[in-house]
């Protein structure tokens, strides 16, 4: 049985009808999820520098003191010569680096914590400064 009649489908302006539906939906839904990588990575760097932290303070707590140098991290991972109760690694993958791929810096004594440790990732940006770097002190504005 044929049938009479107006062809059936959809129209070239049905279809860009849909099309622009569906573009005001991605332009309003998509600004709100690319956002949240760069979070991520915020959240990210925040918990690693809390975990070195961690395994510092075990450091300091065995030890007596905070390591010290420019390599001071990699006293986490392998016993200094003048550590008599080192009982390490404190840290169980190694040093991570942050979400860029940058190494966190360790500075001790700090310039920020005066009695400890400075411990900073320099953010997305990769470099020291900026307002994107990431720290184990707080910043007034």
């Amino acid at each position: 049985m044929q049938r009479r009649g107006r062809p059936t489908g959809f129209t070239l302006i049905e279809l860009l009808v849909v099309l622009m539906i569906i573009a005001t939906l991605a332009a309003i839904v998509v600004p709100k999820f690319a956002g949240r990588s760069r979070q991520a990575q915020e959240t990210a760097a925040q918990a690693q520098i809390a975990n070195i932290s961690t395994a510092l303070d075990a450091f300091e707590v065995d030890n007596g003191y905070y390591p010290k140098g420019d390599d001071g991290l990699d006293e986490l991972l392998e016993k200094p010569k003048d550590a008599k109760n080192w009982r390490g690694p404190y840290l169980k993958q190694g040093i991570p680096l942050d979400p860029w791929q940058n190494p966190y810096i360790y500075e001790y004594p700090g310039k920020h914590n005066e009695d400890g440790y400075d411990l900073m990732s320099m953010g997305p940006d990769g470099r020291v400064g900026g307002g994107d770097d990431i720290t184990n002190w707080s910043t007034k504005d």
